[in-house]
């Protein structure tokens, strides 16, 4: 079942000239992709949120006790 909003965009689509709709199609099939995208990365975050928090509170921990030292990028 087509909704009210997708019925809409598809009669404006109708009234294009086929290259445009193409066009059109090829930007709604991008911006789809990176909805997808967006969603999977908020999934994995909701996941991880809990041991990213915890992981930093250690960081912070360590840090306060003077057990952390800078990050040395030469040496990586």
């Amino acid at each position: 079942m087509v909704s009210p909003a997708i019925a809409t965009v598809i009669k404006m689509m109708e009234t294009l000239p086929e290259e445009t709709q193409s066009q059109v199609v090829k930007h709604l099939r991008e911006w789809l992709l990176e909805l997808e995208d967006e969603s999977t990365w908020d999934e994995s975050f909701a996941r991880t949120h809990k041991g990213l928090y915890k992981a930093a509170q250690d960081s912070r921990k360590q840090i306060a006790e003077g057990k952390a030292e800078p990050m040395d990028f030469d040496r990586l």
